[in-house]
């Protein structure tokens, strides 16, 4: 019962050393050094597919880089995210910039001056219209198709990778590796705004999101393990979580709940949600494996992302297999 004694903090030049020393230590830190040894595992074992729940203004903070790397080193295989996140990433590939703000300022000032702020970062609301537009107009050359918001973003991250090359996102990274995109609440931002934009202007296209449900579903029932990595929570994490209760088309290929979860989030369980159930409870509903290794972080995920990526690039994780 005492054998694992807690070890001194001792400084690290290597991030990764720093995290190893970390998971002897105590508290969120020691939660955090947990969850690289958990994502780890999850990259160097055979036949375990790990989906990335990605909600919060992440790329707006500054966060693409460190999630385009998690694609480019292959440590995720799909993505669940909110549509905001993946607008703010198209239009860092289409050059409109996020720029260091302060949340000590005169909103009704920024409001008349055509400046939307996020927490300390601001934005050019006249250009975060014309990309809107840009996402309308693309929806509208689609005519009266009927695509899952997967298809409808594979579509758009190669026009935006073709029209330009020079730019840089998560999603023409992730079309670039096929790794797919999913958005269940699409119409639950700018993307969505462009897009009814379009609807009103008589644009025929519709997303189905029951396809997008299935489609996930049907990803995991291919693969003989899942692990599933949230940053933050809401509606991301729980499409996620739904997948191993959704009943599979051959029973057969039914896993019995995710293998390996992990969750960065402020959010506390006290309060009913955690933004989406805890691991723990999840069991109940068999979205959790009982013997599953969990663990959830209550970290800022602009504080844990960087430093998770960056011990797995340090430790040259590599995944070893298909």
């Amino acid at each position: 019962m005492l054998n694992n004694p807690t070890n001194p903090m001792y400084p690290a030049a290597e991030i990764d050393q720093l995290l190893e020393r970390m998971s002897q230590t105590g508290f969120q830190g020691r939660k955090l050094g947990e969850s690289y040894h958990i994502w780890k595992e999850m990259i160097e074992t055979p036949g375990v597919k790990i989906i990335l729940g990605l909600s919060g203004a992440m790329i707006p903070a500054g966060m693409q880089e460190c999630l385009i790397q998690l694609v480019e080193h292959r440590y995720v295989d799909a993505i669940v995210s909110t549509g905001a996140n993946i607008f703010h990433d198209i239009c860092e590939h289409l050059g409109v910039r996020h720029y260091k703000g302060t949340h000590l300022t005169n909103d009704e000032e920024l409001y008349q001056n055509g400046i939307d702020r996020i927490y300390d970062v601001f934005a050019v609301e006249k250009e975060f219209q014309n990309v809107e537009h840009y996402i309308g107009d693309f929806g509208a050359s689609l005519g009266d198709a009927r695509l899952s918001s997967r298809a409808f973003l594979r579509l758009l991250g190669e026009k935006i990778a073709a029209e330009r090359p020079e730019g840089r996102s998560l999603l023409a990274v992730c079309v670039k590796h096929n790794v797919p995109v999913h958005v269940p609440a699409l119409a639950d931002s700018a993307i969505g705004i462009g897009l009814v934009t379009a609807y009103r202007n008589g644009a025929k296209l519709v997303i189905d999101q029951i396809a997008d449900a299935s489609e996930l579903a049907a990803f995991v029932e291919d693969a003989e393990k899942t692990g599933v990595i949230y940053l933050g929570g809401g509606t991301p994490k729980n499409f996620i979580q739904q997948t191993e209760v959704i009943p599979p088309q051959k029973m057969e290929k039914y896993i019995g709940g995710h293998s390996y979860a992990i969750q960065y989030t402020t959010d506390a369980p006290h309060w009913g949600g955690l933004s989406g159930c805890t691991f723990e409870e999840a069991v109940s509903w068999g979205k959790e494996l009982p013997d599953a290794k969990k663990l959830q972080c209550f970290c800022d995920v602009t504080i844990a992302l960087p430093l998770i990526v960056s011990g797995l690039i340090a430790a040259d994780v590599v995944r070893k297999h298909d």
